[in-house]
C-alpha cells in the first residue's frame, strides 16, 4: 500500500525512483480507506534528507499512511528553505486539534546542550504532553529518545568520553525483549548507526519501573527501550533511518570544520574513507519501522480517531 505525501514534496520523486509506492494527495482523495495518520516532528537541520529517509521506511509496509510534517515555531531553521517549510510543514498549533495514530520525533544536533537550553524545549514539551492523550504510539529517535526519557521518566543524559560514531552491533536484552512485538523477527545480532555525544545509563532504564530495556550494545550501551506496555513510547538511541552515505557526509563535514573526529567505526572497509561503506543495517531498519507501524500503531489505534 502507498504512503501519501503532499503533491510537490521533493522526497516523492526520490522515493518513486526507488520503487517505493507513493500516492499524492490528489489520488488519495479517491481512496475509500481509513489510512493511518502519522505525524513527523522533524528536528533535523537538513529536513529534506530526513524526510526521504523516514518516508522510505514508512512506505515499505502494506499499510496506507497519511503524513503530517511538523517543525518548531519557536526555532528559525538556518538549513532548510523557508518556502519548503511553508509549503509542506505545519507548526504544532495548526495540528493540535487533530489526533494521530503515530508520531515520530527525530534527532537533533543539540545533545551537548542541557535540555532546558534548547530554544524549542518548551514547545517540544508541549507536544510530548499533548501526545499522551492524542497519539497512540510515539517513536523517539536519537536525541529525541533522550529528550523523551528525560521528559516522561526523569532520566538524565550523560556525556560520552568521545563521540559515539559508527555502526555497532546490538542484541536483545532479556526474555521480555525476545517476546516483544517491536523486536519480532530480529536476528540475534543486529546493526545500526549511531552519531551522538551523549548517552543514557542502562541502570537508570532498568531501575525505572515504567520502562523496559529491549536492546543494548556492548560498545555503546542502551539502544532500544520502551514503556512497559511496549507500545506507547519507543525510544531508539541510534539512527536506523540513516542512508548509506549519511555518516560519511557527517565525517567529511566535521573534518572540513577542523574538528577532532575519527572515522565512523565499522563503516568504511579497512577504515578507508574513499571506499564505499558497507551497509549492514538496512534490513534491521525496515523491520523496526514495520513492526512499530503494525504492532504499536495499527493494531492498537481506534478505527475512529
Amino acid at each position: 500500500m502507498p504512503i501519501k505525501v503532499p503533491d510537490k514534496l521533493p522526497a516523492k520523486e526520490v522515493l518513486k525512483l526507488e520503487k517505493i509506492f507513493v500516492m499524492d494527495e490528489s489520488r488519495a482523495f479517491t481512496q475509500d480507506i481509513r489510512p493511518l495518520e502519522i505525524a513527523i516532528v522533524n528536528l533535523m537541520p537538513l529536513k529534506e534528507p530526513t524526510e526521504v529517509q523516514l518516508l522510505r521506511l514508512l512506505g515499505n509496509t502494506p499499510l496506507q499512511i497519511n503524513i503530517t510534517l511538523l517543525h518548531m515555531a519557536s526555532h528559525t531553521s538556518k538549513n532548510t528553505a523557508a518556502d519548503h517549510l511553508s509549503a509542506f510543514y505545519h507548526v504544532f498549533e495548526q495540528a493540535r486539534k487533530k489526533r494521530f495514530d503515530g508520531m515520530i520525533i527525530t534527532g537533533a544536533p543539540v545533545e551537548t546542550l542541557a535540555f532546558e537550553q534548547v530554544t524549542y524545549w518548551d514547545e517540544l514539551c508541549s507536544i510530548m504532553a499533548w501526545s499522551l492523550e492524542n497519539v497512540t504510539s510515539v517513536l523517539h529517535i536519537c536525541w529525541a529518545a533522550q529528550a523523551g526519557l528525560y521528559y516522561h521518566y526523569g532520566i538524565k543524559k550523560q556525556p560520552t568520553a568521545s563521540k559515539v560514531f559508527g555502526i555497532f552491533s546490538h542484541t536483545k536484552s532479556n526474555k521480555t525483549a525476545e517476546d516483544s512485538d517491536i523486536l519480532r523477527g530480529f536476528d540475534d545480532v543486529f546493526f545500526a548507526p549511531h552519531s551522538r555525544h551523549t548517552t543514557v545509563s542502562e541502570s537508570d532504564i532498568v531501575n525505572q519501573k515504567n520502562l523496559t530495556l529491549l536492546a543494548t550494545s556492548p560498545q555503546v550501551g542502551v539502544y532500544i527501550a520502551a514503556s512497559t506496555d511496549l507500545r506507547r513510547h519507543i525510544f531508539v538511541t541510534g539512527h536506523p533511518e540513516y542512508d548509506p552515505l549519511t555518516l560519511k557526509q557527517e565525517y567529511l563535514r566535521d573534518k572540513e570544520k577542523g574538528l577532532q573526529i575519527s572515522p565512523p567505526e565499522n563503516y568504511f572497509p579497512n577504515n578507508d574513507s574513499t571506499a564505499p561503506p558497507i551497509v549492514a543495517w538496512r534490513s534491521h531498519a525496515n523491520l523496526l519501522f514495520s513492526n512499530w507501524l503494525n504492532y504499536c500503531v495499527y493494531q492498537e489505534t481506534p478505527y475512529r480517531l
